[in-house]
């Protein structure tokens, strides 16, 4: 799984620059790859209207897949609240009925698809993910800590579940909160960054029996613009290893 940002969501229509249009279609030329377009949106505050056009700007990408190899096939929707209420609940479900009748999307259209997650099987295989499944992860809901009921209950493909620095990842009330609002491990996601170096084995060992996707590294700032030196070597060897 593929987050694709080139500014703070899809930038100004029609495409975003070349590097993007090139590397996008590299990376959907991957079976085992589904790259998502990336969508802001405040906690339920930014206009549903902005939003909106942000996913039809990402659908149009795809206009001439066949020839360019340009597209996405769902959207990453992130700062979604936690926290429950009617009006959010409204705002979610309209969004997310949206991303899922929009053409242009791959997973709507294609014809067989930049921070990384990483697919996991419980037992620890990575890089052979159930590509049906992929296929299916249309709609991401990054609310950096479990929600409340009634917003994952809207339907979201996958939530991600945990978003936080190694020493806030430990302490007594993000654990709490993950006992208390437990989700589907296929369902889930954890990115975790400031892992310190000896810390990135033993923690990956844990993660993937919590959540199906996972972004570890030891960088303590712009970690969503680089790889760790050790992080994602270490995560994939960890990966396939047993505790």
């Amino acid at each position: 799984l593929v987050i694709v940002n080139p500014n703070s969501g899809p930038g100004a229509p029609p495409l975003p620059d070349a590097n993007y249009v090139r590397e996008i279609a590299r990376l959907n030329g991957y079976a085992n790859v589904v790259t998502v377009g990336y969508i802001a949106i405040n906690y339920c505050k930014k206009p549903l209207s902005e939003a909106l056009e942000e996913v039809q700007t990402y659908a149009t990408w795809a206009e001439d897949y066949v020839r360019t190899g340009l597209g996405v096939g769902g959207i990453f929707l992130d700062e979604t609240p936690n926290l429950s209420s009617p009006e959010a609940v409204e705002y979610l479900a309209v969004l997310q009925d949206r991303i899922k009748r929009t053409p242009g999307l791959l997973e709507n259209t294609r014809p067989h698809p930049i921070s990384a997650v990483s697919h996991m099987s419980e037992k620890g295989e990575v890089g052979e993910p159930d590509i049906d499944h992929l296929e299916d992860l249309q709609v991401i809901q990054n609310p950096g800590t479990p929600p409340d009921a009634p917003l994952a209950n809207i339907g979201p493909d996958l939530i991600l579940t945990c978003e936080e620095p190694y020493s806030r990842y430990r302490s007594n009330e993000v654990q709490h909160r993950l006992r208390l609002l437990h989700y589907d491990r296929a369902r889930c996601g954890f990115m975790i960054h400031s892992v310190p170096v000896d810390d990135l084995r033993p923690l990956v060992h844990e993660l993937r029996h919590r959540a199906a996707y996972l972004f570890v590294t030891e960088f303590f700032g712009e970690f969503y613009e680089r790889f760790g030196p050790n992080s994602w070597t270490a995560m994939v060897e960890a990966s396939q290893s047993q505790p």
